[in-house]
């Protein structure tokens, strides 16, 4: 039984040293989507774009950034067909 314990140990790291490696080498990748997201949601607000379609602009809560700083350009344009819908995160 304590061998079965130990097998599912070693699996476990293997995974999250596989998963760690995997961030780190696409660290840059990462940093560089989410300031491209940050930066569309920025615009969007500077410019009030969102008032053209007679909606309010996109606040910056905690969320909004957090959705832009994990999924990037694709985050900040969901972000914004959500507002379009009437749906605020």
């Amino acid at each position: 039984m304590a061998l079965l314990g130990i097998a599912i140990l070693i699996l476990v790291i293997i995974i999250f040293l596989a998963i760690a490696f995997y961030v780190v080498r696409n660290i840059g990748q990462l940093v560089i989507n989410a300031i491209i997201g940050l930066v569309t949601l920025f615009i969007v607000n500077f410019f009030h774009l969102m008032q053209y379609a007679g909606k309010p602009d996109i606040g910056y809560d905690w969320i909004a950034v957090i959705i832009c700083a994990l999924a990037g350009f694709p985050g900040a344009i969901l972000l914004i067909i959500l507002g379009l819908l009437g749906i605020t995160v």
